[in-house]
């Protein structure tokens, strides 16, 4: 599992990645979809119907990934900062239970109060 108190994903950019859809689709169970794929420099976090998948694709060749399930059930808390005049990068703080903290943090112009209202839709 990737370590979240060390890492967070970085400059995550909404992308359409076909690889990405290769690697996890054979993870899903039935009726999962996907909602929201982002991607920063080679790895990447998926937001399906039921988790978030983060990607963490490992060595010199790529070959090697890491993929980390968060289900929303397991989140506890969540809150977003928008982006600023200086720091114009948004970020999402996710708590789990028996994880702790995971952080993303997304460009500045990608619109978080929409992803909170797909979170919120999960969790509340």
């Amino acid at each position: 599992m990737i370590d979240f108190t060390n890492a967070s994903f970085m400059k995550l950019r909404p992308v359409q990645n076909q690889e990405y859809l290769n690697w996890i689709t054979p993870m899903f169970v039935e009726g999962e979809t996907i909602l929201r794929m982002f991607q920063a420099m080679r790895d990447g976090v998926v937001f399906t119907n039921k988790r978030i998948i983060a990607i963490n694709v490992q060595g010199l060749t790529g070959k090697k990934k890491d993929f980390s399930s968060l289900p929303y059930s397991k989140i506890q808390a969540f809150s977003v900062e928008t982006a600023g005049t200086i720091d114009l990068d948004t970020e999402l703080e996710l708590w789990f239970s028996g994880l702790g903290k995971v952080k993303f943090d997304f460009v500045s112009n990608y619109n978080i109060a929409a992803l909170c209202r797909l979170i919120s839709g999960f969790v509340l």
